[in-house]
């Protein structure tokens, strides 16, 4: 290993991320030594920079999340609730519920076509190419980033389809629990249609 790093002596300066697994070295070494130490350093705080600003996002998204549920919870209208006030509160540009029946007001899928999108997930955020024009409509050349979300309650399969140009506001780093939520107080809803 030493005669490698002798031979390509900007590895380490080439793949930084390495200096997170290494074990930093005493001061006693000298000065070319203390500059690996701060690459250490600055390695470890690059990495707690990115986990905090993903903690952030995720509680951002969370916080959402708990808005779209409230409006769904004091609204006597579900469907409108949906179409017209989570795009707001959840900062996408597009939702749409979608379902493998035919009820107005309610996207219509072809049967088979959630579990193509979710398989076993509660969750999934991105959908094959051929169906994004299906579950967006005419929102569809907004769908660059999107998340599915199951929809489980009495009745034929369904899912929300969330469709965003920003990468930010549908970032899989957000972690897909308070969608999961979401589509569970959303069956919830539905059950008195």
């Amino acid at each position: 290993m030493a005669s490698y790093l002798r031979a390509h002596p900007s590895f380490l300066a080439d793949h930084p991320d390495l200096y997170r697994t290494l074990t930093p070295p005493s001061r006693r070494h000298g000065a070319d030594v203390a500059d690996h130490m701060a690459a250490m350093i600055s390695a470890e705080r690059a990495h707690a920079a990115s986990l905090l600003a993903a903690s952030r996002a995720s509680s951002g998204l969370t916080a959402r999340v708990e808005s779209a549920v409230l409006a769904l919870m004091r609204s006597d209208a579900v469907l409108d609730c949906i179409a017209d006030e989570f795009p707001v509160l959840l900062a996408v540009d597009s939702v749409s519920l979608c379902w493998e029946a035919k009820r107005e007001g309610i996207r219509e899928l072809p049967t088979g076509t959630v579990a193509s999108i979710l398989g076993a997930a509660c969750v999934t955020w991105h959908s094959p190419p051929q169906f994004i024009a299906l579950l967006h409509g005419e929102a569809a050349p907004l769908a660059r980033h999107t998340a599915f979300i199951r929809v489980t309650f009495a009745g034929p399969p369904c899912v929300l389809a969330l469709a965003s140009r920003d990468a930010g506001h549908l970032d899989p780093a957000q972690g897909s629990a308070a969608l999961a939520f979401l589509g569970r107080a959303t069956a919830a809803a539905l059950q008195n249609l």
